[in-house]
């Protein structure tokens, strides 16, 4: 993969980030309701509501609007929260790590149960066992990471599991004041192995309700993928040497399997992370996923929009990202 390639994907996304700047600009304001209504108390006179107005902005034409907006955005303004009276980027920037950081464990999560699975199902082929993991992944796709969450919740009250914490991001006992809001890696850099165990058992609950659903696209499309390399020359060849079976899965046909699925991990992760709105949201946790919700909830239009084009910029660079772990597995698109 060439610099050409990054450099062109990387001014393609100009015109991609306007037209969803665009879009959610328009939609906002077109959909019934007013934010200063919400915000303003009841006693409030029709001038501190004009007021209020002229001080988001308001109070001009949605094209007088969005002109501006595309001013305050060059210069690195996106505006201030209505809801929350603060910088939107600093809002935003302050939750990012968080729903990162949850989304990068679910990750791990679901290739792990997801890799095992599609190898022990491509090893028991043809057997009872790949029926048995075929069944399993179907019944673990068929329910959404909202619902895990909620049975997650239940399973934990039901049987009083004190020790997996349902709601928060870490323990209000443990003493722990981040730098940057990555706090699982930040706790075990600097050796807090309290705070560490802390957040990682906040984590735990919400990280497998998003990945136990990616986790079975994972198996199946992996499992497809091995069995299919267990049908090349090289595999014939490794059984005329006498490797066993087992030998022949793990590390003949699964390395050519990868590329497939590292694709597919990659273009799920963007959809995981959308995930994150109501999983956040369930376990109360202070990502980005959750605070979209509240501002939805409070028609915060500019952190509306700069949650938005977030997302949409972490798509962007997902994607890219994808395309360059294509490249490096895939040596006949590495040399052109």
């Amino acid at each position: 993969m060439s610099w050409s390639f990054i450099l062109r994907r990387l001014l393609l996304a100009i015109p991609t980030l306007f037209g969803v700047a665009v879009i959610v600009f328009v939609l906002l304001r077109v959909v019934p309701g007013d934010p200063i209504a919400m915000l303003i108390g009841p006693g409030a006179t029709d001038k501190d509501i004009a007021n209020l107005r002229k001080l988001y902005g308001l109070d001009e034409s949605i094209f007088i609007q969005f002109v501006y907006y595309l001013q305050d955005m060059a210069g690195g303004d996106f505006g201030t929260s209505i809801s929350m009276r603060q910088d939107v980027m600093e809002l935003v920037l302050g939750r990012l790590p968080v729903t990162i950081e949850l989304c990068l464990f679910a990750i791990l999560i679901a290739v792990s149960l997801g890799g095992a699975m599609a190898v022990m199902g491509a090893y028991w082929r043809g057997r009872v066992g790949e029926t048995a993991i075929d069944g399993m992944a179907g019944f673990i796709l068929a329910i959404p990471d909202f619902l895990w969450a909620l049975l997650f919740i239940l399973f934990i009250v039901v049987f009083s599991l004190n020790g997996l914490p349902i709601s928060g991001r870490i323990s209000h006992e443990v003493a722990f004041r981040g730098v940057t809001n990555f706090y699982l890696i930040e706790s075990l850099v600097r050796l807090r192995f309290d705070a560490f165990g802390s957040v990682l058992l906040h984590m735990i609950l919400p990280a497998c309700a998003l990945a136990l659903p990616l986790s079975a696209i994972i198996a199946r499309v992996l499992k497809t993928s091995i069995n299919e390399a267990m049908t090349q020359d090289y595999v014939l060849l490794a059984r005329v040497k006498g490797f066993s079976r087992a030998r022949i899965v793990a590390r003949e046909a699964l390395r050519n399997a990868l590329v497939p699925t590292v694709t597919l991990t990659g273009v799920q992760f963007t959809f995981l992370v959308g995930g994150t709105v109501l999983v956040e949201k369930i376990f109360s946790y202070p990502g980005i996923g959750n605070m979209g919700i509240d501002a939805v909830s409070n028609r915060d239009l500019p952190l509306i929009q700069g949650l938005v084009l977030t997302f949409a910029v972490l798509f962007i660079i997902i994607n890219l990202l994808v395309d360059m772990s294509y490249a490096l597995l895939n040596p006949r698109m590495r040399h052109g």
